[in-house]
């Protein structure tokens, strides 16, 4: 493993672990395996876990597997304030007391605003005396470091970047995204200022790894580095010295093992021109067959309808990505034969779900679009059908 220093010297693991997607059992976390999983992870050198108070079951999760093996001091924890659902200046103690109590600690060692979109809402936290609420807990030690997880386009980041002391700040970038959100500026901004970055959604929710349109996956295939999707995306980053931490939603041992393989032999400036030339080749090929840029990551849930989100969008990318048939199998698999119906034609155009997606999409519209081409007239009657004799007896 490598490791890359945070503002103050401190060594951090340049694979973090995310823990937002954390196998379930039902709707339980499968505590067994996030077990193997984290301690495959650490005793690889992986030092950096990031959660967050909205994932549900996260914290409590990761909270007591630390503390079972007696390994909190030897590891870093991110968490995060959900900054949209403070009120007050008592509900800041109120979360940030829940979460120490989930994650069985005395303190937090990477504490971020989470899912800022602009500074509207970085404003509206002063308001309610968040600086000095930060203050007392660095003061105490209850926390360690503050940044701020940002979710908008590059200037509203770098007014936030500019207006506070910040120790870190995390941010959605990779090959695809590369000048949308915070972007390569937002990244080299924060590196100018000296404060630390940490990467989220490096493959997209997987987007850029086993759902990779066919024709990228070959083009992949065919190259003589013999990386796989996955240590593309990683490599393209840790071919930045700007970037400090790199997360991964890891869920399998296999996947911890190819990450962690791939942090030891990356290298800062290693990519050639061949390197870049073959990703902006990949690039062109996904933009070319995806119809929805969501990258499953589920802020946009629960919807109120019962709409499940992201799987329809996931649907509706298969469909273009790889054939028709694999995206009706898929939607026929995951939204329309599970017991409560998920459709996109349930949404009654709330825009709740607008209101928190991280890529800014326009959901209603999309689902809309979805809803055409996964549920054309054939479809639609036999689905009650085929719904009635799948689920019978369930």
């Amino acid at each position: 493993m490598q490791y890359r220093p945070d503002r103050h010297g401190d060594p951090l693991s340049i694979l973090g672990y995310g823990c937002m997607r954390f196998s379930r059992k039902g709707a339980a976390i499968d505590m067994e395996k996030a077990e193997r999983e984290i301690l495959t992870a650490f005793r690889s050198g992986v030092n950096y876990y990031d959660t967050a108070y909205i994932y549900p079951g996260s914290e409590a999760a990761l909270g007591e597997i630390l503390e079972r093996n007696g390994i909190r001091a030897e590891v870093r924890i991110a968490t995060k304030l959900p900054q949209y659902m403070v009120r007050s200046r008592e509900s800041l103690d109120k979360f940030f007391s829940e979460e120490l109590t989930r994650l069985r600690t005395g303190h937090v060692d990477y504490y971020l605003m989470h899912h800022l979109t602009d500074l509207a809402q970085w404003e509206r936290l002063k308001g309610l005396g968040v600086e000095d609420w930060i203050a007392e807990k660095k003061a105490a030690g209850q926390i360690r470091n503050i940044g701020f997880s940002y979710h908008g386009n590059t200037a509203g980041f770098l007014k936030i970047l500019e207006d506070y002391d910040w120790d870190f700040c995390q941010i959605q970038y990779n090959y695809v995204d590369e000048h949308t959100q915070a972007g390569r500026a937002g990244l080299r901004a924060a590196a100018a200022r000296g404060i630390p970055v940490v990467i989220m959604e490096p493959l997209r929710g997987g987007k850029l790894v086993d759902r990779l349109p066919e024709d990228a996956k070959r083009v992949i295939a065919r190259n003589e580095r013999g990386w796989s999707p996955a240590g593309w995306g990683l490599r393209w980053l840790y071919d930045q010295p700007e970037v400090t931490v790199v997360l991964s939603g890891m869920n399998s041992e296999e996947m911890i093992r190819e990450n962690v393989e791939t942090a030891a032999s990356a290298r800062a400036g290693e990519f050639t021109e061949q390197d870049f030339a073959l990703l902006e080749e990949v690039r062109s090929i996904i933009k070319e067959k995806e119809k929805v840029g969501c990258t499953g990551c589920g802020y946009c849930m629960p919807c109120p309808k019962g709409v499940d989100i992201p799987g329809n969008f996931s649907c509706y990318n298969t469909m273009f990505s790889e054939n028709r048939k694999a995206g009706w199998m898929q939607f026929f698999q995951t939204v329309a034969l599970t017991r409560e119906p998920s459709f996109a034609s349930q949404c009654i155009q709330c825009g709740k779900c607008e209101k928190h997606c991280p890529q800014g999409l326009p959901i209603r519209e999309k689902l809309k679009e979805a809803d055409r081409a996964l549920r054309p007239a054939p479809v639609r009657m036999i689905l009650p059908l085929v719904r009635r004799f799948m689920l019978k007896g369930k």
